[in-house]
């Protein structure tokens, strides 16, 4: 598995809370949910390498493993 690099977030209250329960909503860690929401954004966006498969299931180019 790849190194992960830890990292301070400073957050809305509110931003929190919602996140929180999305991820339990999705049986998620919180952390897997908001880099689960960032690598979708990431992808979407066109920004994230060919190859960077998480751990959320998906393959590298957004589509199913």
């Amino acid at each position: 598995m790849a190194e992960r690099k830890p990292f301070l977030l400073r957050i809305d209250p509110a931003v929190l809370e919602a996140l929180q329960r999305w991820a339990a909503e999705e049986l998620r860690s919180l952390n897997g949910q908001i880099e689960f929401l960032l690598r979708g954004a990431l992808r979407e966006a066109g920004r994230l390498r060919d190859g960077s498969s998480g751990r959320d299931g998906t393959a590298p180019g957004g589509g199913p493993p």
